[in-house]
């Protein structure tokens, strides 16, 4: 296993409250691991510890708690820094999730540095929040939105990559890994591609980042970004990972209290960074439990975590091999993540998803907030199961036993 260490589900379970619930009687399968992560204990307990020991806002006084507060709130931004290879924590700013990371580059870099002609380049099988405000761009400024599109099996066409990277190229903004089809994408060869054209390339690695390492110096992108939510820690707390001297050169995205260095009644002047892009009272307890959260990740470590997926999803393919009625989407032989989406053909995904709760067994349906790419792959909605460290190959064959008791209910 080349020094990988065998994770035991069961006894990290023991880490998360959350699964000493039951669904209707019956124990938690929680498989939507893709859309958020049940928290640890110890995250948990860092938001409580900070509003019951703490609790004072940072940046602002000089007495012992806001002290230990800004502490604290600083050192998570340290520990992303690490966790992601940055050279300096300031180029970590804390936003609300991903969504607002990239409306903080559009707003921030592309408002002012786009203009009519220039084109930003994104691929088919984006998140929409990494199509909707670059869209707001378009409307705005005038850019052009180009496409990579992808295959019939949902692998990125590279093939079509040179014809869409030229000089007017000034952005290409890509998902490291699909919520939809688990494909974990070459961006490093795409980020390499770009740079050839002069373009910036932002990183969405809101999927990637919880399950396999990331390391922004390796891949050379310029800027990086990802949610608390979707590695073990509390909703509403993301980062954005940008080059020091980008960040320099852009406009703060919200404006107030703490984001400046001098106000006057004529003008202001802006903070260092990180804080130039925090305005505001921040979610405090979020990043320090953000900072936990990538302790706990460092402690159990994502190589392992990687490897534990690889089996699970080796185990859930064969299985779903014996269920020739379920149509599976994506590539099943390349690198992936921990996400299998699929259909039943006659049976509507929420009615699956709803049978499946009845069981206690949470799953997403929808499109996925994807839907260009549930239009590519000739779908509305799909069914989709995401796995992480704490789930067992014994949950996804009691997925697999409610799977065929939906298609004996509904007839098909």
């Amino acid at each position: 296993m080349n020094n990988l260490k065998r994770l035991d589900p069961y006894e990290i379970r023991k880490d998360f409250p959350i699964f000493e619930r039951k669904i209707r009687g019956k124990p938690l399968i929680y498989l939507d691991n893709a859309a958020t992560t049940q928290k640890p204990r110890s995250v948990i307990e860092s938001e409580k510890r900070f509003y019951e020991e703490i609790n004072a806002n940072i940046h602002r006084a000089v007495y012992t708690l806001s002290y230990e507060a800004t502490v604290l709130y600083e050192e998570a931004h340290k520990k992303v820094a690490d966790f992601i290879g940055a050279k300096s924590w300031r180029e970590i700013v804390f936003t609300r999730n991903a969504t607002e990371s990239i409306n903080l580059v559009a707003y921030g870099w592309g408002l002012r540095r786009l203009k009519e002609g220039d084109e930003v380049l994104l691929t088919i099988m984006e998140h929409h929040s990494n199509i909707v405000p670059w869209q707001m761009l378009r409307d705005l400024k005038g850019i052009t939105l180009r496409f990579l599109d992808v295959d019939s099996e949902g692998r990125l066409d590279l093939d079509k990559l040179p014809n869409l990277l030229s000089e007017k190229t000034k952005l290409v903004s890509i998902i490291h890994a699909s919520n939809v089809l688990g494909v974990i994408n070459p961006v490093k060869y795409i980020i390499n591609e770009a740079k050839k054209v002069g373009a910036l390339v932002l990183v969405d690695a809101a999927q990637s980042i919880p399950h396999i390492p990331i390391d922004v110096g390796d891949l050379g992108c310029d800027f990086l970004v990802a949610s608390g939510h979707k590695m073990l820690g509390p909703t509403g707390i993301g980062f954005l990972y940008g080059r020091s001297e980008l960040l320099d050169s852009m406009d703060p995205f919200l404006y107030g209290g703490d984001m400046i260095e001098t106000v006057t009644l004529d003008k202001a002047t802006w903070n260092e960074l990180p804080w130039k892009f925090e305005a505001g009272t921040p979610n405090i307890a979020g990043g320090i439990g953000l900072g936990v959260a990538i302790d706990y990740l460092n402690k159990i470590g994502l190589r392992n975590i990687a490897y534990m997926e690889k089996e699970l999803l080796d185990h859930a393919f064969a299985r779903f091999s014996d269920l020739p009625w379920i149509e599976v989407y994506g590539p099943k032989g390349d690198e992936r993540i921990g996400v299998i989406s699929f259909n039943i053909k006659g049976i509507h995904p929420h009615d699956i998803a709803g049978v499946l709760d009845e069981e206690g067994i949470a799953v997403r349906s929808g499109h996925h907030c994807a839907q260009p790419l549930m239009r590519r792959l000739g779908m509305d909605n799909a069914v989709r199961v995401s796995f992480y460290l704490y789930n067992t190959k014994e949950e996804v064959d009691r997925l697999v036993d409610v799977l065929r008791e939906v298609k004996r209910v509904f007839g098909v």
